[in-house]
């Protein structure tokens, strides 16, 4: 684990303007600084950095976070990855906390980096010395470029030819990266043998599996490297790294089936592609892609297996789904994958294609309708059966609200009949943008005072959390005195929402951070955080009188105890209701 006190440390030393501009150009706007949102489309920025909070806001897909939030947004990266980076720009080394025992046993070693990296080399080096495989590679049109780029090598067939790269063939790191494989007998022999490597990379470009390709025939076609501590298929795509620029620029990601399939649409100039490594599209592939942009689209064969693994990937994107972002299928001609298709066709005839893509809404409803008559009611009913379970895991309101009354109509009733045959809240009517600007509504006192907080953190450390009402707002500024007082020295902004960075506090700080990113640095936030708590005091005691007079009604003064009588006599002196 990763201490605390050095994320707020590492936190304290960058300056979020000096990480944000090594991947976005920003403008300086007043005492913020601003850009076009590099997580949505906009032609006006509504992405905001304040260097004095080091905090980001986006005022357009509400997008927010620290200088760690932003490198993992960014880049895709997980925490730890994210802290390493930034730590590393800092020059500093990321210290660790000793693990639990049970985690202990599950500890990323930096050796089984280098082993893959070893291993990369020599599948490297072999590829070079094969004409067998080189003229594989011709044949299949791709140059010696982008094998470069993606690292291909070529595993000989030799059934110990790692012997000849690690000293110890027996080194149980070998096994726990999957490189080898051991028999009942505790005979080793390499995974790899005879086949096209492509090596797979993380988020930060270091290899953490294989996939292996035989040249000829062969079963299995492909071969994966296991799931081991480094490498997780369902959480991993092949080619990300090297496609993440061409993703920002074309603001799209292609979604195919197979390793080769990424390298030939790459080889044509489509370099955007990724796969997925012998899995179905998981939830977290879906999620991932979408951070990382508004359109995502899936590129299947036309055969049975592709209209299956189709609809597998709609159903693991439905929960997933957010409105503005785009989803859409391209099924390609028959006898064609990818590969096929864009050599023999061109990238502009492949490119064609996705333009004629189905959106996701289209797709659903077509298979749906496809699987049914809906000229009977038995047909109409079935489809109401197989619709239930999809449309009811869609979180995406305006999404859900379209789709709801798309199938409504296909059956022949209304959206409201829909949702009480599902069970299943309506989603009220959303309310039209107007052009005029609205009034701005009225701050609670609460949240000025969450608003004081957020803006001079240390301010917390001079409340109690005793008086505090209840609320989410006083929950949160709970949550944030707790939090101060267990802190040493000054306290940043960017700290105290680092902290609570996937807390049900979240989205209430991020959007008060939103607000104070208005505020001058020249506002006098001490003047008004005494004048909140006076307001705050004023309130309390009033409730407090209200509730005393109530107990008072019938009995007066003689329904009080002796305490209750000493606090109604110090409120009658100090309000203004004496």
């Amino acid at each position: 684990m990763i201490p605390k006190s050095f994320i707020h440390d590492l936190l304290n030393r960058l300056d979020i303007v000096d990480v944000i501009e090594r991947y976005v150009p920003l403008k300086k706007a007043g005492a913020n600084y601003t850009a076009c949102c590099p997580f949505h489309n906009e032609k006006s920025p509504s992405f905001t950095v304040s260097q004095s909070k080091q905090f980001y806001h986006c005022f357009g897909c509400g997008a927010h976070g620290t200088a760690i939030g932003f490198v993992m947004e960014h880049g895709g990266l997980g925490f730890v990855d994210a802290v390493e980076e930034l730590a590393r720009s800092a020059g500093v080394t990321v210290p660790r906390e000793a693990p639990m025992p049970e985690q202990a046993q599950h500890k990323v070693t930096p050796d089984l980096y280098e082993v893959m990296q070893s291993a990369t080399r020599y599948y490297r080096d072999q590829l070079k010395q094969s004409t067998h495989a080189i003229d594989y590679l011709k044949r299949r049109g791709l140059s010696g470029e982008i094998a470069l780029r993606f690292g291909i090598g070529y595993a000989p067939e030799a059934w110990q030819n790692l012997g000849n790269v690690f000293a110890n063939y027996q080194d149980s790191s070998l096994l726990e990266t999957g490189l080898v494989i051991e028999n009942e007998d505790g005979k080793r022999y390499d995974r790899f043998r005879d086949r096209i490597m492509f090596p797979i990379v993380n988020a930060r470009g270091q290899v953490i599996g294989f996939g292996g390709r035989v040249l000829d025939s062969g079963d299995p076609k492909y071969l994966n490297s296991p799931e081991t501590m480094l490498f997780e298929k369902g959480r991993e795509l092949y080619g990300l790294f090297q496609a993440l620029k061409a993703i920002r620029t074309k603001r799209q990601i292609l979604v195919v089936e197979g390793y080769m399939d990424v390298v030939a649409l790459a080889q044509h100039g489509i370099e955007y592609a990724v796969a997925t490594l012998g899995t179905a599209t998981t939830p977290y592939h879906v999620q991932k892609m979408l951070r990382l942009t508004d359109k995502v689209m899936f590129c299947f064969d036309g055969d049975a297996a592709g209209q299956r693994a189709a609809w597998r990937a709609m159903e693991n994107a439905l929960p997933q789904l957010v409105d503005g972002k785009h989803i859409g299928f391209l099924f390609l001609p028959s006898r064609h994958d990818p590969d096929s298709f864009v050599r023999e066709h061109g990238a502009a005839a492949f490119e064609q294609l996705l333009q004629e893509a189905l959106p996701l809404s289209s797709y659903l409803l077509r298979e749906l309708s496809a699987q049914v008559d809906l000229h009977t009611q038995e047909g109409r009913t079935a489809l109401l059966q197989r619709a239930k379970p999809l449309l009811t895991v869609i979180s995406a309101p305006a999404t859900a609200l379209l789709l709801r009354k798309e199938v409504a109509a296909l059956v022949g009733i209304t959206q409201a009949e829909l949702e009480a045959l599902y069970a299943i809240k309506p989603i009220g009517a959303l309310p039209s943008r107007v052009l005029q600007k609205a009034a701005r509504p009225v701050v609670s006192n609460l949240r000025v005072l969450l608003r004081c907080l957020l803006f001079q953190p240390d301010l917390a450390r001079e409340l109690s959390e005793n008086w505090i009402p209840v609320g989410a707002e006083a929950a949160a500024i709970t949550a944030l005195i707790e939090w101060s007082r267990m802190q040493e020295g000054a306290i940043s902004s960017s700290a105290m929402i680092q902290n609570f960075q996937g807390t049900t506090h979240e989205s209430l700080l991020a959007a008060e951070l939103a607000e104070i990113m208005q505020w001058g640095e020249t506002f006098n936030v001490v003047a008004e955080f005494q004048d909140v708590l006076t307001r705050l005091r004023n309130e309390q005691r009033k409730q407090q009188l209200q509730a005393l007079h109530v107990k008072m009604h019938d009995t007066g003064m003689k329904g009080l105890n002796e305490q209750e009588r000493s606090l109604y006599l110090q409120l009658l002196q100090r309000s203004e209701l004496k």
